[in-house]
């Protein structure tokens, strides 16, 4: 009686022990949690910059268009007439639009600071979730942001990352217990993006492929490997021979063999169950869910119809990729990979991880980083595609290696670095870090006045008639004109220059990209769209040879330290 009193009482102490552990690491990853958070915030708004890039500019203005006129699909910022335009990420627009008429400027950085916490953030969680590891989560978080801090601005696009980053994560843990309110955010998602940006709209299809296609290839395999087609013919056959009455020997001879192949199925079912356990290098298997996450790809199929848009969330890459914009704009160009050391990196990380260790990789998984990578390598702006995701499964493969090879190390350094002098070393160095890279634009404006024509603009609508003149601008600050109220000849609104959208024949983006590159005499353009006045960088080509060849032709009247105003005479 004593020892089963002994024995209860240890027990006892036992459980009271590992609660009492469990409490203390729960307790530590909530504070390292916590922690980490902050400092993902701190160094997000360090990494937001201070300056606002172009596209800012005229969203703005198209904000407030909307807010007065509604969406009428068409143009009233260039002095082109007629241009259709499509209004690509019109709710951004307005929701810009009333953040500047509340707060300014200031209201919009402010605005890109949180929106950039919050993805920071997303990712951290999302990642944490996932790969179940606080420390290699908080890392590659850090990393991704810096990767992608040439793309972290006042644009539609900052949103669209957030909602990526979700929309993986919700489509994983829908595959993984098959939750309604997971299928439903993943709508939700491709409502808000339909009318936020419809640009990459059709980017969330590229997000269910790999499932859809790992699941298709299992499918595929145990049709071959089960002779199921075998079966379905031999129950056929065996059928008819049964209804008929007739050939009984050969019913018998069919019901043997389709008992052999059942048999030998058996059989293999148990031989590939165990290989299925343990793959060499890729990870294979059939997850039923995957029917139900077509369905939920086919409903968000017809979300693109929930806009004022009409058919362009159809429409719109399509007619994007058939022009002549991507081929020009810097971030649609193909990258060129020896210049982008970060995702070279990314990339030979990923094949050494693959290559030189026992570490395994999902089927969907590869897919999804090839595709991504060959999306990167295609165009350069993927390569914020290939991080928000791409870092989800290369956190899983990098935890998979500390699991094989230094469980024991990791638990280890994440013991210490949980203490209180491991958050003091983490915390100085992340406080570091941010100060460093928020340092050279502290004293940032958030207009440019060396990119952006401030002062020129203000000569143009203190001296110029602008019902009377056609100006000729540059793309880069197009929208600050429209942003200062003045029709432009093009802006970085590139489709609406290109006749896939336009509705014109003449392609007034090529065009301009021929003139200012010297490929064609700017005179013969001036005089096609009958131009008044030109505005242009001082060391651009055109105002060079303007100035070397002292054109006739045209009459300097302002020149500052990074702009120069023509206007056009003897014409």
């Amino acid at each position: 009686m004593f020892k089963l009193k002994d024995k209860k009482n240890k027990d006892v102490e036992s459980k009271i022990q590992k609660n009492g552990r469990l409490n203390k690491i729960l307790k530590s990853k909530w504070t390292f949690g916590i922690i980490t958070i902050i400092l993902i915030a701190i160094f997000c708004i360090a990494m937001t910059p201070v300056t606002l890039q172009n596209d800012t500019f005229y969203t703005i203005e198209i904000g407030e268009k909307i807010s007065k006129i509604g969406i009428d699909m068409q143009d009233h910022f260039s002095w082109h007439e007629g241009l259709s335009y499509t209004y690509p990420h019109w709710l951004y627009d307005l929701i810009t639009y009333y953040i500047y008429a509340g707060f300014g400027m200031t209201g919009i950085y402010v605005t890109t600071c949180i929106l950039t916490v919050i993805l920071g953030i997303s990712i951290y969680v999302v990642n944490t979730k996932i790969a179940k590891n606080q420390l290699i989560s908080f890392i590659l978080t850090i990393i991704v942001i810096y990767i992608m801090k040439g793309y972290i601005t006042a644009r539609a696009q900052l949103v669209t990352f957030i909602l990526f980053v979700w929309g993986i994560y919700w489509i994983e843990m829908f595959l993984k217990n098959k939750k309604v309110r997971y299928a439903l955010g993943l709508i939700l998602i491709s409502i808000l993006i339909a009318n936020l940006h419809v640009a990459v709209w059709p980017f969330i299809f590229v997000l269910f492929l790999p499932y859809i296609a790992e699941y298709i290839l299992a499918l595929i395999a145990e049709i071959l490997i089960y002779r199921k087609i075998n079966i379905k013919i031999l129950d056929f056959r065996i059928k008819l021979l049964t209804e008929s009455g007739k050939n009984v020997d050969k019913r018998l001879e069919l019901e043997e063999d389709l008992k052999n192949i059942i048999a030998k199925n058996e059989k293999i079912k148990i031989k590939r169950e165990e290989e299925l356990k343990n793959p060499y290098k890729i990870k294979f298997r059939k997850n039923q869910n995957v029917k139900w996450l077509i369905l939920i790809m086919i409903i968000c199929a017809f979300t693109g119809l929930l806009t004022p848009l009409g058919d362009t969330p159809y429409t719109y890459l399509y007619k994007t990729m058939e022009g002549n914009t991507t081929q020009n704009i810097n971030e649609h160009l193909p990258m060129t990979i020896i210049n982008e050391k970060e995702a070279l990196s990314s990339i030979v990380v990923i094949l050494a991880i693959l290559t030189f260790t026992k570490t395994k990789i999902k089927l969907s998984d590869l897919f999804m980083i090839s595709g991504l990578c060959l999306l990167m390598l295609a165009s350069r702006r993927q390569i914020t595609m290939f991080c928000i995701i791409g870092v989800l499964i290369v956190n899983k493969m990098i935890c998979e290696v500390f699991e094989l090879y230094t469980k024991n190390k990791l638990e280890k350094l994440t013991k210490m670095i949980m203490g209180k002098v491991g958050y003091i070393v983490i915390i100085l160095v992340m406080l570091g870090l941010s100060y460093h890279f928020y340092k050279p634009k502290q004293n940032d404006e958030y207009i440019d006045e060396s990119t952006y024509p401030v002062e020129a603009c203000d000569y143009i609508l203190e001296n110029i008639d602008l019902g009377e003149s056609r100006f000729y601008n540059e793309y880069n600050y197009g929208s600050y004109m429209i942003y200062r109220g003045i029709p432009v000849f093009i802006d970085s609104r590139a489709d609406l220059y290109a006749p896939e959208f336009s509705g014109k024949k003449d392609d007034i983006f090529m065009d301009f990209i021929n003139t200012s590159n010297i490929g064609e005499f700017y005179e013969e353009t001036f005089e096609k769209y009958d131009i008044t006045h030109i505005i242009t960088y001082k060391n651009s080509k055109i105002n060079m040879i303007i100035k070397e060849t002292s054109d006739p032709n045209y009459k300097e009247l302002y020149e500052d330290n990074y702009f120069t105003i023509y206007k056009r005479v003897n014409v």
